[in-house]
């Protein structure tokens, strides 16, 4: 069996199924395809999407694709909420943070950019970082 997308030329797509292709063009040859909707037996192949099977490697418990896409859309709008008043401060993040934490800066909110190394060191003195799910454009960069 072989099932096919066929069009009429009011331009109805709909779905049938034949023996084979040869058996579909013998009855489209003789007028015995019609398209459901309206009748029309002028109907051709429509473009179809091929079947292909799902990877070998994929989990059969692994969140469908528009789950995952949904859940960084989700995250990107958290990420532009906790990004909203604060102050980019580039490579000059982990100094400014220390300040702040160390009193010798007014408290703010920034965001910028440091080494892992130094985000290490920030996290092991205590003073309260956190990583982005996502990279941030400097602004001279943003368009």
């Amino acid at each position: 069996m072989i099932v096919f997308d066929l069009r009429c030329v009011t331009g109805h797509v709909f779905e049938a199924w034949f023996a084979s292709s040869a058996a579909y063009d013998a009855q489209a040859a003789a007028g015995q395809v019609a398209c459901p909707l309206c009748g029309d037996a002028q109907v051709t192949k429509a473009v179809m999407a091929p079947s292909i099977p799902a990877k070998g490697n994929r989990r059969p418990d692994a969140p469908p694709p528009a789950m995952v896409k949904e859940a960084l859309r989700h995250l990107a709008q958290g990420q532009a909420q906790a990004l909203d008043g604060s102050q980019w401060v580039g490579g000059d993040f982990a100094r400014r943070a220390r300040a702040m934490h160390d009193g010798t800066e007014d408290a703010q909110k920034i965001h910028g950019q440091a080494s892992l190394a130094e985000a290490k060191a920030l996290v092991e003195e205590g003073v309260p970082v956190a990583p982005l799910p996502f990279p941030v454009v400097p602004p001279e960069k943003a368009n």
